[in-house]
């Protein structure tokens, strides 16, 4: 039997590792899971509430390490990290993603000689100075297996000379989870509540430090919203970080003023059943493009780059980058049914089965 350490600390983590966890407790006889909660998101509408929805029952482990600077919420981690390594001595850390947890978990398991997994390994936007970036390339130079949503990110790893064999492409396993919860997003009441309906309004969601911490960036988005409104209602739904700056920068009054409804962070079931229903997604979240390819909603995503081209190659993404003009051609370009959505098409293996496949690798 494997010992595994799941490590989890923000909003995209839980999507990725509630399907690992339930997999492995249907092999009891393979797979002892632990979930390890960094509490790199500590508010409760952005990490309670995921866990809820998505079904994982409360971390084993919880080190609470708050927000801070990157170089603060690192440390914290690693130092927090470390004591349940030596405690637990497990047989594999696992870790999703490329956010501060992700790095800093597989620091600590590869200097005690714990094995590390990196789950989405290989995505890369060529764009360094997003943090994420950073992260994403460290994880994979130190882990011991990588396991790959996409065939490009098979070809990122080649190239930054990572050998076959600790590279496996096992399909997006959070796919698996918008696929085992979109029925049940269904009978979520949130549209209702929104007074919305099926293919009247977009969904807007902006947390990113380069479109939302540059006063004239984050203006001119913003901008672009409120044209963009005056077609087509837009909800929502602010980061706390992204509410700080539109305070900040001057920019409530004219968000009141316009088609744009501000409202709180929603728990992951209640947001999958607003975005399901919108004609347009507009964001900076890499997950946000994966989930509206497999629904086949058009995704407009407000950044200059992307790690994850499959969803512009094959699914509905279209990268706009953050130049106002652009972003309002695109939306009324998408409204006009002008685009490609009607010819997209779900990448390899997001069938929601990755989770099986993920556990199946770790036992070759």
């Amino acid at each position: 039997m494997l010992k595994i350490l799941l490590v989890a600390g923000a909003r995209p983590n839980f999507m990725k590792v509630a399907p690992i966890y339930a997999e492995m407790r249907r092999r009891p006889d393979e797979f002892e899971p632990l979930i390890v909660h960094t509490g790199q998101h500590y508010d409760t509408a952005m990490s309670d509430a995921f866990f809820t929805d998505l079904g994982m029952p409360k971390p084993d482990v919880y080190l609470g390490v708050g927000s801070g600077s990157h170089a603060v919420q690192t440390a914290r981690i690693m130092t927090e990290f470390e004591p349940v390594l030596l405690e637990h001595e497990p047989d594999w850390v696992l870790v999703v993603g490329d956010v501060n947890s992700t790095i800093a978990c597989a620091l600590v398991a590869v200097k005690l000689g714990v094995r590390v997994v990196h789950v989405e390994a290989g995505l890369r936007s060529r764009d360094r100075a997003m943090p994420e970036e950073i992260n994403r390339i460290l994880t994979d130079s130190i882990s011991d297996l990588l396991l790959t949503t996409s065939q490009d990110a098979d070809e990122n790893l080649r190239a930054e000379g990572i050998p076959d064999e600790k590279i496996r492409f096992v399909g997006n396993v959070m796919i698996d989870s918008l696929l085992e919860h979109v029925k049940v997003a269904a009978d979520s009441n949130v549209r209702k509540t929104l007074g919305v309906s099926d293919d009247d309004y977009a969904v807007c969601t902006l947390h990113r430090p380069s479109n939302v911490d540059d006063m004239q960036v984050f203006s001119g988005i913003i901008g672009s919203l409120i044209d963009i409104s005056d077609h087509l209602p837009i909800i929502f739904p602010v980061h706390p970080r992204t509410r700080a700056k539109i305070d900040e920068f001057g920019l409530a009054d004219d968000i009141s003023a316009s088609n744009i409804r501000l409202i709180d962070p929603l728990g992951y079931i209640d947001f999958m059943a607003l975005y399901s229903g919108a004609r347009l997604v507009l964001t900076d979240s890499g997950g946000l493009q994966e989930e509206t390819t497999v629904l086949g909603i058009p995704c407009l995503t407000l950044r200059e780059n992307t790690e994850r081209p499959v969803t512009i190659e094959l699914g509905t993404n279209i990268l706009v980058g953050t130049d106002p003009e652009t972003i309002k051609r695109s939306a009324i370009e998408v409204l006009a049914k002008v685009g490609k959505s009607a010819n997209a098409k779900i990448p390899p293996l997001w069938d929601g089965k990755a989770a099986e496949r993920i556990c199946n690798e770790l036992l070759n």
